[in-house]
């Protein structure tokens, strides 16, 4: 007969087999798992709500958490999606026809330039203006090709996006609704000591949380406020650099103000004061107060997470995983300290570690 470790191992080793098989068929629609899976932690305190006050009716209820979080979460983005495709399509058929010019931009801030600011490019190896103009022409072509591109592929690949949309519906209801249920199942396959999983869910979760809510209310606040204050300004394409501003936003300390400071630089070179006055009081005052006061509160606070973490697990994550990684990156950047933390600490894994605990317990 088979020893018993042996069947352990050959068991383990179907186990791990069968689990990298099913996530193979799963990761063409990783986005969408996840995307349902987040939304779901994020709704789930409001399904509960729901769920007290109709509990012999957890289908309806898990219907109802799901068409508002349509509505609040979901119509947005898909309306926003619209009028960037739009935008950014307008924009780029301007920079492609010569109606808009990068370059001449840049020409009026070298013109305006002191003579030693020209000799320090010169010894950067810009000294041809005439080059430079070119390739920020160049970009700034690709770039909102690049973003008119990935906008309206939603419309091209209709049919993926629709499958993708569907399963992440589908998923989020069967998620609220069974999801307390699947989470304790998960819990209890997982071979640690119940503190030590309550401890790594509730971490998961508090991140999980933290850094969509947080970021995308930094994001979208500082978006809204970009957008605002260059439609004011009247400058091309406020919707466009406004959702521009809040997707570098994600990123902590940098942020919006790659897009504003530039602007900002264009209008004092070229003797618009008053424009670059009151860009530069809005960037920094308005725009940068939302970044130092509300990411602390929303998304350090319950994180507790350095800054630098935050903002290499999110550059890292997005490197990855493209925009879905300013979520994932931070999630694994939490757990990896939780469980250091909790290696370090109480070291469950370690040979002597349940006596060390019976001795504790005495």
């Amino acid at each position: 007969m088979m020893s018993s470790s042996l069947q352990s191992k050959v068991f383990l080793w179907l186990l791990v087999a069968v689990s990298l098989a099913f996530a193979a068929i799963l990761w063409p629609f990783y986005e969408a798992i996840f995307w349902g899976v987040t939304l779901a932690i994020i709704f789930s305190p409001l399904h509960k709500i729901l769920l007290r006050r109709m509990p012999l009716h957890p289908n309806l209820a898990a219907l109802a958490t799901l068409s508002l979080c349509l509505v609040v979460a979901i119509l947005p983005m898909v309306l926003l999606g619209i009028s960037l495709a739009q935008e950014a399509s307008h924009i780029y058929d301007r920079l492609r026809t010569g109606q808009l010019d990068i370059g001449s931009y840049f020409q009026q801030i070298v013109a305006a330039m002191p003579s030693w600011t020209v000799g320090l490019l010169d010894r950067l190896g810009l000294s041809s203006v005439t080059e430079l103009q070119q390739k920020l022409s160049s970009i700034a072509v690709q770039g909102s090709q690049f973003v008119a591109t990935r906008a309206l592929n939603i419309g091209q690949n209709t049919f993926q996006f629709v499958i993708g949309f569907g399963i992440m519906l589908y998923l989020l209801f069967f998620l609220l609704r069974d999801g307390s249920a699947l989470a304790q199942r998960i819990r209890d396959a997982i071979p640690l000591e119940d503190h030590h999983k309550r401890n790594l869910s509730h971490k998961f979760t508090t991140v999980t949380r933290a850094t969509v809510k947080g970021n995308i209310v930094v994001a979208a606040t500082q978006g809204m406020l970009g957008g605002f204050i260059f439609w004011a300004l009247s400058i091309q394409g406020p919707v466009l650099w406004g959702v521009l501003m809040a997707f570098l936003s994600l990123l902590p300390a940098i942020g919006a103000g790659l897009i504003w400071i530039p602007v900002a630089i264009y209008f004092f070179a070229t003797g618009a004061i008053w424009q670059a006055v009151t860009l530069t009081v809005f960037g920094v005052g308005v725009i940068g107060l939302v970044d130092n006061v509300l990411r602390p509160i929303l998304v350090g606070k319950d994180t507790k997470m350095p800054d630098y973490v935050v903002l290499i697990s999110t550059l890292g994550g997005m490197s990855i995983f493209g925009l879905t990684g300013f979520v994932i990156g931070p999630v694994i950047a939490a757990l990896f300290i939780a469980t250091w933390d909790l290696f370090a600490s109480e070291k469950p894994f370690h040979p002597n570690a349940k006596t060390r605990r019976d001795k504790q317990n005495l």
